[in-house]
């Protein structure tokens, strides 16, 4: 594909199996929108990913009016402001307060505890065992929430589920024998049925390296 002009598309920088990136290419893709898509391989970040953002971490999105979106949520949010056609905010405005807290508890205590569950050494396995037990409160918290409805909020696919599901995924690949064999048949059900949907396998597919000079690859529909 030849080049677009600059204001064709917003451009998205993204790394493919970074929870954060994933929920904000799920909401591109929900909602109808069209990105440049530019994969960052974090070690050897390209100079115009700096360039736009000195947190150098993904998702980033440029809009074409060279204004930057830093933050995932802020992304769907973004995505969301344009078209919502699955209805993830078709809930009172009480129900979105407390999917945003949920999602902050998400990002928060239980990101914390993921990530030192998922990168303790060996010589640090009883804290790595401990960290798993504080992320699997939360766990056992959306258990229970799936045990009344399909999903997070109801019935419907919401911003929580969008926002949260890519970080369960994370855990779930820390240990999958531990994983499945807990018992949390409602959160299995859901992850699961994520995992095996199409929406997961378009924003799963995976892109090259990108970096100057390459032919450009637009994301989303």
């Amino acid at each position: 594909m030849s080049e677009p002009a600059k204001s064709d598309f917003p451009i998205l920088y993204s790394f493919r199996r970074c929870p954060y990136a994933m929920r904000a290419r799920l909401a591109v893709l929900v909602s109808g929108q069209k990105v440049i898509l530019r994969e960052v391989v974090l070690r050897e970040k390209p100079p115009e990913f700096l360039q736009a953002s000195a947190k150098a971490t993904v998702p980033v999105l440029v809009q074409q009016d060279g204004s930057v979106l830093e933050e995932s949520l802020d992304i769907i949010d973004w995505a969301l402001s344009k078209n919502d056609p699955a209805g993830w905010l078709d809930f009172s405005a009480e129900q979105i307060r407390l999917m945003r807290t949920l999602i902050e508890e998400c990002d928060g205590p239980f990101k914390a505890a993921l990530d030192a569950y998922k990168y303790a050494d060996r010589k640090r396995r009883n804290d790595a065992i401990g960290e798993r037990q504080k992320a699997s409160r939360f766990l056992s918290g959306l258990d229970a929430r799936l045990a009344e409805n399909a999903y997070l909020f109801g019935d419907c696919f919401s911003l929580a589920d969008g926002a949260i599901l890519p970080f369960v995924r994370q855990f779930a690949h820390v240990d999958r024998d531990w994983f499945y064999a807990q018992d949390w048949p409602h959160l299995l059900r859901w992850l699961d049925a994520f995992l095996g949907s199409q929406r997961f396998a378009l924003i799963m597919q995976k892109y090259p390296k990108w970096q100057t000079g390459d032919a450009v690859t637009v994301f989303g529909r």
